[in-house]
């Protein structure tokens, strides 16, 4: 049996799903089960596929058309710009709106009504124009959080559960479920692109061959806004088949809606009733005061915008710096596929093995992936007859990925047990701030800065990582904890 079993085994006598679980009972309101919301051990598993499922078939469309946006609607900033917009949105929405919908819906109605705000964004791009991109934009980012901070919720809450019928420790269930939902939300990138590639890719003719040598010169690190004029490859696809693949996109999201109207059970939670009347600026406060008073929160905020600023990158700068630039729109999605799969594997591998080998090794890992990745793509120029490299990049990227996403999401739900609701208030918020700050950026700076400021964040947060990895040992060994960080 793993160590700290005695944190469960100590309940044994008790019904778990009636024990008031461990989570903050001033966050989420999240404290006990009703009576009538009981869950066995296949109901939890059921409804974690379903939300992984659900949230994969939903960013088969945003993830993918995300990837696209720089290159597919690069004309006044639209593409980069919107996304900017989104994440804006994002850290509005983060503050007020989360506690709010979930007090009043619940876990799923909140995943089911944000779901329709990602619908809307999915047919804005039908006509993408900044007077509609623009509320779409706006839309999506305020749904985005009650989202994934529902998701967060649900996934923890069963998680408990699920460690209190098995006597397995909160922590390693908490990453088995994390990291089962992010290999299926991964794979989005592997259908979602697959779509557009196979959409755009019916061309007559090698469009590469026609771009000049001066003009694949200026892809890779050299791109700057402004040096595609003279390439092909940036061009955009006819309108046609634009329409063809928002229109698959849209019908993903629907899906993915309809799956969790459906097959979603709801979680009854006991609910703060002082929080249901209004939109209340409790979260806004408990964010930043959880931010001031935790030492741990502190630290881990360049990470968790390195997290942002990755995500962006590889969306919005590789995609068009590098293979739209080199080999045109219709590789996008074949190397970005690459990534999902490399991605996808790695996020529940890693999910399984943490448990053994700990945090600390997978986050190494993630700072020598990231870092070699960055400094090749500084020092390499991208050639369309090498194009086995574009593919190995995105590899090595989607593994470091891959650690980055699963184990922050799981060290954050493990250091702020006692906090989750502004502790993952604070994670949306700095990520959101690294999208933000990466996108508004895209059209102004060329690739090799964008390399050096990710290169500088990815150092400064894994230093702070370590910080908090040395003082989270000393005081568990000082409490006789023996968990595994």
């Amino acid at each position: 049996m793993e160590s700290g079993q005695t944190i469960a085994m100590s309940t044994t006598s008790i019904d778990p799903l009636q024990r008031t679980n461990s989570l903050d009972q001033k966050g989420m309101g999240i404290t006990s089960a009703k009576s009538d919301g009981k869950m066995t051990k296949y109901q939890i598993i059921k409804n974690v596929l379903v939300v992984s499922v659900g949230f994969m078939l939903l960013f088969t469309s945003f993830q993918s058309l995300t990837n696209l946006q720089s290159s597919l609607n690069k004309e006044d900033g639209l593409g980069t710009g919107g996304l900017s917009v989104v994440y804006g949105a994002l850290i509005i929405s983060c503050m007020f709106i989360p506690s709010f919908t979930i007090a009043h819906l619940g876990c799923k109605w909140t995943v089911t009504l944000s779901m329709v705000c990602y619908i809307a964004y999915m047919a804005a791009n039908f006509y993408a124009v900044w007077g509609l991109m623009a509320p779409a934009s706006v839309i999506v980012g305020l749904g985005a959080a009650p989202l994934w901070a529902a998701k967060c919720t649900y996934l923890t809450q069963t998680g408990v559960w699920y460690s209190q019928i098995t006597g397995a420790t909160e922590d390693d269930i908490i990453n088995r479920f994390f990291g089962f939902f992010f290999m299926s939300f991964q794979t989005s990138q592997i259908w979602g692109n697959l779509i557009s590639s196979t959409v755009f890719s019916s061309h007559d003719e090698n469009v590469t061959m026609d771009v000049s040598p001066e003009a694949l010169s200026k892809c890779g690190a050299g791109f700057c806004p402004g040096s595609d004029v003279n390439n092909t490859n940036l061009e955009r696809p006819p309108i046609e088949k634009v329409y063809t693949v928002c229109g698959i996109y849209l019908a993903c999201a629907c899906l993915a809606f309809f799956m969790i109207v459906f097959f979603l059970d709801k979680i009854q939670l006991d609910k703060d009733e002082s929080r249901q009347g209004k939109v209340s600026m409790k979260l806004l406060v408990e964010t930043f005061r959880h931010l001031y008073n935790s030492h741990y929160q502190k630290l881990l905020i360049p990470l968790t915008l390195y997290s942002g600023i990755e995500q962006a990158f590889i969306a919005g700068d590789f995609t068009k710096s590098y293979i739209s630039c080199t080999l045109g729109i219709w590789s996008v999605g074949y190397v970005m596929i690459c990534y999902g799969v490399t991605d996808a594997v790695c996020s529940f591998t890693f999910g399984r093995l943490v448990q053994y080998f700990g945090h600390a090794t997978f986050f190494v890992l993630a700072f020598i992936a990231h870092g070699s990745v960055q400094i090749t793509m500084l020092l390499w120029t991208p050639d369309p007859e090498r194009v086995y490299i574009f593919y190995i990049l995105a590899a090595v990227w989607g593994m470091g990925d891959a650690v980055i996403q699963t184990q922050i999401n799981a060290l954050y739900g493990f250091l702020f047990k006692d906090h989750s609701e502004a502790a993952f208030s604070n994670y949306r918020l700095w990520e959101s701030i690294g999208f933000i700050i990466a996108f508004a950026c895209s059209n102004y700076m060329c690739t090799d800065i964008k390399l050096y400021v990710c290169i500088g964040i990815l150092c400064v947060g894994m230093s702070m990582y370590g910080v908090v990895e040395v003082k989270s040992r000393r005081s568990m060994t000082s409490q006789g904890l023996q968990t595994k960080l």
